[in-house]
């Protein structure tokens, strides 16, 4: 808080980032104590809210990037991300953390490049999601609070269907249903079923005729007798991606200057 004999900054955040403030500051304006060596970027994330979920940084009314210092009595407007938001590389790639396995594998289906691992560290993850050129999405916010992480993402959402949602809904990326394995992440070929026969049970055997293996793990796959209802995820995947995409102003977002978790 601001005191009457020293001016503060005053931050106003958008109604979508009050979320990450705490419960008894969840409010449209929090005053901070003025710290002439912080950056702007260094007081919104102070409060808990994340830059790569930032869009627009506003000092009194003038549009700055993370790095500016605000001077006494400074009002700040924080803004959200603008979606659809583009990824600073293409294709949009992805590396989910430990907790987001079930979005993985959705992922996958649709056929969007996905790495996870369920026994990755922070530091592993950092260090993977930089060196691979993926956006690392995550629920845990101190994560991407990291300084050297180049590229990350709040998921919204407990329910893995509401976080696929979120996901493509924010990034838009390009679909390619049934092409990638969704144990592994590989490609996924055609297959003769004479070449897998033997890794077949034998109802399976009888039954289908039309089967796909991952060229990198081997695991081979069928339309069985969950195909129904991850057809249904598909097809509402790709209306998702369609009205976003459709919404959207031209080429999809921009790259904002918040995707850096903090200023250098």
């Amino acid at each position: 808080m601001d005191r009457p004999d020293r001016p503060g900054v005053r931050l106003r955040f958008a109604p979508e980032l009050r979320f990450f403030l705490p419960a008894r500051t969840r409010a449209a304006e929090i005053r901070m104590d003025h710290d002439p060596t912080a950056t702007l970027g260094h007081v919104v994330q102070s409060t808990g809210v994340p830059l790569t979920e930032v869009g627009r940084l506003l000092a009194d009314g003038r549009c700055v990037g993370a790095d500016h210092r605000p001077a006494p009595g400074t009002t700040a407007d924080v803004t959200t991300i603008t979606r659809p938001q583009r990824p600073p590389f293409s294709p949009p790639r992805f590396l989910l953390d430990v907790h987001l396995g079930a979005l993985a594998r959705r992922l996958r289906l649709v056929g969007v490049d996905t790495a996870y691992s369920n026994d990755l560290d922070d530091d592993t993850l950092v260090a993977m999601a930089n060196r691979q050129h993926r956006v690392l999405l995550t629920q845990d916010r101190r994560l991407l609070h990291r300084r050297a992480l180049a590229a990350g993402a709040f998921v919204h959402g407990q329910h893995p269907d509401d976080q696929l949602h979120d996901v493509l809904d924010r990034f838009v990326p390009p679909l390619a249903p049934w092409s990638r394995c969704s144990a592994c992440n590989g490609p996924l070929i055609p297959a003769f079923k004479a070449d897998v026969d033997h890794l077949l049970e034998p109802g399976t055997r009888r039954t289908y005729d039309t089967f796909s293996r991952c060229r990198d793990c081997g695991r081979v796959y069928w339309p069985g007798a969950h195909h129904t209802r991850l057809a249904a995820i598909v097809e509402t995947a790709r209306r998702v991606v369609a009205a976003a995409a459709e919404q959207a102003d031209g080429p999809a977002g921009r790259v904002p200057s918040g995707w850096r978790t903090s200023e250098t």
